[in-house]
This record gives structure tokens, sequence and C-alpha cells, in this order.
């Protein structure tokens, strides 16, 4: 059985305006492939950001990406207006996983949307740590009620 491809506007709870910029094309007039994966990364870092989870200096607990994913569906190009799309799909003892899609502004179907997997590490001992519960509590309120 496969996955649920998560190409819908609805499928998505959080959304963070971006700008394409004119070296994000490639030869080919369109975003190249490898662009698409900042734009996850800042889509959730703005979201950790904004629900305070995420404090750059001096955070004992670090957020290490250890998988992405990206399904490209359409081109997008400079100058073009952007929303990445963010959701919860999975939240572990150690890790969380993303939803995450990229959207020509106020488009109703995907550009591209993909997985994003974090490993909560602790910055110390730069192992695996368990999620406190206060970020637990942050990250779950991306489930829609």
């Amino acid at each position: 059985m496969s996955e649920k491809k998560l190409i819908s506007r609805e499928d998505y709870q959080k959304f963070y305006p971006l700008s394409t910029r004119w070296m994000d094309n490639d030869m080919f007039g369109h975003i190249n492939n490898v662009v698409y994966y900042s734009f996850f990364d800042t889509a959730v870092t703005h979201f950790l950001i904004e629900a305070g989870c995420l404090k750059i200096k001096n955070n004992p607990i670090v957020f290490y990406v250890v998988h992405t994913s990206c399904n490209f569906i359409t081109s997008l190009s400079y100058p073009e207006e952007i929303e990445a799309g963010v959701m919860l799909k999975k939240i572990g003892k150690t890790s969380i996983t993303y939803g995450v899609s990229v959207f020509k502004k106020g488009a109703i179907s995907a550009a591209a949307y993909g997985e994003f997997i974090h490993v909560l590490v602790d910055r110390n001992s730069n192992k695996a740590t368990l999620i406190p519960e206060d970020i637990r509590h942050k990250i779950k309120s991306l489930i829609k009620k």
C-alpha cells in the first residue's frame, strides 16, 4: 500500500511565505532541484522558532536533519512568490517527521512535496536525546484539531 501524496493545501497546517531568487533558477529557467530542500529546511526552522522550540545559540538540544526527500510535480521559477507548507506526520521518542511542500502563492496543489526528519541531539554528548515534554507539546500544536 502506498503512502498518501501530501499535495493538497488542506494537508498542511502552517504556511510560510518565501521568495524565489534569481540564483535559484537553473539553465533551464526553473528552480533547481536542490533549492527545494532549502525551502523545506527554512520552513521547518521557521516553525520551530515560531513555536519557541529552537534557540539557535546556547540551546542544550539541537535538531539534526537525518533524512529529507522531495517529489517534484511542476516547475516554479524566479520571480515567483511561493509558500512552504509544514505538517506533522509523526513524533517519536527522539525524532520528528514533518510533511513539507512548496506551493506557488495561492495555489491549491503543491509544486513539490516531501518529508523532513529531525533527530533531537544533546549538544554536549552529540547523542540522540528524548524529546522534552515542553517541545513535544509545542510540536504537537502543529496537528489540526
